[in-house]
């Protein structure tokens, strides 16, 4: 599958300092010009639309998917790339922090109804997204229109360190109303054992449809393939990349109507 690269700038509330730019990546296929697609969210790491987060979306377009990646931090600073050094993950992390919780929500909102806008698109939608990302797309996750998210190592979900505004994303479990995966490395250390069991026990708590992976030699950014310490793993994160296309593949490529209501009876059997 071929793939169309574009971008919009939509204007947001930041306060008049300008638009936030979201790439676009657009599967073609040669003669089907009609052809419709489901769209994804991809939330970047604290660095924005990096050349792994490019290549990652190029991955998730040649599946036939709709890929909108926003740069989150427009309100400081342009859409560019932060380079992998000591200043870009100084101000990434500055930034990350500085940013208001309702900023991200509005991002998020912006970045799926751009999707939806496009008369290519199928009318369903679901986000990723690793780091920061992840957590941002957890968040993404309480929009009701998106169908799945799969979230990778999302990052202090359980401190509430998010953003300016106070983070009430474990409080908010309860809106998710599409399906969850949440991929860990047991090995990281931005999200220790203790917050990833608060995770799962809240989901757990509040029904949530989800699937919890925890990938035992892994640390944090495992599926980042540039600069990534020492740490990037190519098998794990192609296991981790096709439990996203299941997931996404039924819940965004099928019409599967709404939920069934009560619990699903499961027989006691071998």
């Amino acid at each position: 599958m071929l793939i169309h690269e574009t971008h919009q700038d939509v204007e947001t509330s930041a306060d008049g300092k300008g638009s936030m730019r979201i790439y676009l990546y657009h599967p073609v296929i040669p003669g089907f010009s009609q052809a419709k697609f489901p769209g994804v969210v991809i939330f970047s790491e604290i660095y924005q639309v990096t050349g792994p987060v490019a290549r990652f979306a190029r991955q998730m377009a040649g599946h036939g998917y709709i890929v909108a990646a926003p740069s989150s931090y427009h309100e400081f600073t342009g859409p560019e790339p932060l380079a992998y050094d000591v200043r870009g993950t100084d101000d990434g992390n500055r930034y990350k922090i500085e940013k208001k919780v309702h900023a991200y929500d509005e991002d998020a909102a912006l970045a799926v109804t751009a999707l939806l806008s496009l008369p290519s698109c199928n009318g369903r939608v679901g986000t990723t997204g690793m780091c920061l990302g992840g957590h941002l797309a957890f968040r993404c996750a309480f929009d009701k229109r998106v169908a799945a998210a799969v979230c990778y190592f999302a990052t202090d979900i359980h401190s509430k360190t998010l953003g300016a505004g106070g983070d009430d994303s474990l409080e908010r479990v309860g809106d998710i109303e599409g399906e969850l995966v949440m991929i860990f490395g047991k090995k990281d250390n931005h999200v220790p054992p203790a917050g990833r069991d608060l995770i799962r026990k809240t989901l757990h708590e509040e029904g949530v449809c989800f699937s919890f992976y925890e990938v035992a030699h892994a640390q944090h950014a495992f599926i980042r393939d540039e600069l990534s310490k020492g740490r990037y793993d190519p098998f794990v994160s192609k296991v981790c990349f096709e439990m996203l296309l299941e997931v996404f593949g039924r819940a965004l490529r099928a019409d599967l109507g709404p939920r069934d209501g009560g619990r699903e009876k499961v027989e006691d059997v071998c």
